[in-house]
């Protein structure tokens, strides 16, 4: 396969030319690490990206020092080639039409939250994020619990990290919903038998 939206095996990208499309973390993390080996070149519809700092500066380093290129308010138009990829043709937001000989697309587009239903729920909702509370992660609606990406507070960082921090705390206010008359007890994997004993592990 020349079009992929994952990587497995980075060696078969040795030595061949690669254009990513995306602006967030998996897009600059790879752009950077196969650039080593390879002809990378890094397409994004805006000129912000949304990955870490530490990682944009690298990529504009990299571009600097012409060890790959970045354009930017491209989107991709089409692909071409006969049995196997050839190259990829681009479209600026200006109209601009380029054509890049390629012989892998990698493709990181993020998501476009949509939240459908939910809307109708009477949730607090701005700017499509919902405001909670950092003790349970409640949202305005008593025993509706918001965590990830949709929710909001002060200090919110966008990170799967945050994410098992956020869910925990969820947990357990739910916790407190459905089962009201029993106390929360809170075990450790690392010394709670009956804990190991759910998962099966000694």
């Amino acid at each position: 396969k020349s079009v992929l939206y994952s990587i497995k095996d980075k060696t078969i990208f040795k030595d061949k030319s690669v254009a990513i499309f995306g602006g967030g973390d998996s897009a600059l993390d790879w752009a950077i690490e196969l650039s080593k080996n390879s002809k990378v070149t890094l397409i994004h519809r805006r000129d912000e990206f949304r990955g870490a700092p530490a990682s944009v500066e690298k990529l504009r380093e990299l571009q600097k020092e012409q060890k790959l290129d970045v354009l930017t308010k491209f989107s991709i138009k089409d692909v071409r080639g006969n049995e196997k990829l050839e190259s990829v043709e681009i479209k600026g937001d200006d109209g601009e039409i380029k054509t890049i000989k390629t012989d892998f697309i990698l493709g990181f587009f993020g998501l476009i939250m949509q939240l459908g239903p939910i809307i109708e729920w009477g949730l607090n909702i701005d700017k499509k994020l919902i405001p909670v509370n950092t003790e349970n992660f409640e949202t305005n609606k008593k025993g509706i619990f918001a965590i990830g990406d949709i929710c909001f507070y002060p200090g919110k960082l966008k990170l799967i990290l945050s994410g098992f921090h956020e869910g925990a705390l969820a947990a357990r206010g739910c916790f407190k919903y459905s089962r009201p008359n029993e106390k929360y007890k809170l075990e450790f994997t690392t010394t709670s038998k009956a804990v190991k004993n759910r998962l099966g592990v000694k």
